[in-house]
């Protein structure tokens, strides 16, 4: 998993609440085996109106969002049925964080698990950052170690993330590279057992 400290993006804003896991990626993309290539069919059927015919209306296929890689969305973002291809196609299309208000639980812990950072933030907080964004068009800078989150010289908020999570994040470390830094003590415990 690729490290995280401190990450700088552009920031696009999806003003919707609800947003469910087969609308982030439909049901009939999921018959690959591999984690990668799924980029491609975020939000499948909002950005397209045909097979490779952009909406121009959607947030995504806007010029002034094209390489994005900070998701600003609404309430109850990721829920639905628990497909770990959600933030496989999130993080294939680019995206290195999400901002919510909230998030569906299984959602919220397979980006996690797949090193992207969900940040929630009160609703209150959240509509004021979307405000900024659209007034000042900056970049927004998330500080894991310090759990800060900036967007330009106006607008700063600190953000909670449990510990056991900024650890594996800061350290770009999933749980078999964490169950690895035990491999002697577990090859210890195999010849003791084995023999």
């Amino acid at each position: 998993m690729e490290q995280m400290t401190i990450y700088t993006g552009k920031p696009v804003i999806m003003d919707r609440d609800h947003v469910d896991t087969d609308q982030i990626i439909p049901k009939q993309f999921l018959k690959r085996i591999e984690r990668t290539g799924f980029g491609r069919f975020l939000f499948y059927d909002w950005r397209y109106e045909a097979e490779n015919v952009e909406r121009p209306d959607f947030e995504l296929n806007q010029e002034e969002n094209r390489g994005a890689t900070i998701l600003v969305a609404g309430e109850n973002f990721g829920c639905g049925s628990s497909r770990e291809h959600a933030p496989w196609a999130l993080g294939d299309y680019g995206f290195k964080v999400v901002i919510a208000s909230s998030f569906a639980d299984i959602f919220h812990q397979n980006c996690l698990q797949n090193g992207i950072l969900p940040i929630t933030l009160p609703k209150e907080t959240l509509a004021a950052l979307k405000e900024h964004i659209r007034a000042e068009k900056n970049e927004i800078t998330v500080d894991l170690p310090e759990q800060k989150l900036t967007a330009g010289d106006r607008f700063s908020v600190s953000f909670d993330i449990h510990p056991y999570w900024k650890n594996m994040l800061t350290n770009g470390w999933d749980e078999i590279s964490l169950t690895l830094q035990y491999e002697d003590s577990i090859k210890e415990y195999e010849e003791r057992l084995f023999v």
